[in-house]
């Protein structure tokens, strides 16, 4: 091979070694986030069955209250 194929095959394997370093950090990213949301949707439903067992009214939706001035 010549010394200018040689130059970019080099330059092909850092950025391959970069990309995937990037990959790998962002699936890191990804699992985390996903834990996180994972937490905060038991949390949601522990502090719903909390509301409902203090005898607060549960709403469905927003949606379906009125507004004050009707």
């Amino acid at each position: 091979m010549t010394d200018r194929t040689d130059e970019r095959l080099m330059q092909l394997e850092i950025k391959q070694s970069y990309t995937e370093d990037l990959l790998d950090t962002l699936n890191d990213m990804v699992v985390k986030q996903q834990d996180q949301i994972d937490l905060l949707l038991r949390e949601l439903v522990q502090l719903r069955r909390q509301a409902s067992d203090d005898g607060m009214p549960r709403q469905s939706s927003l949606r379906d209250e009125l507004p004050p001035h009707y």
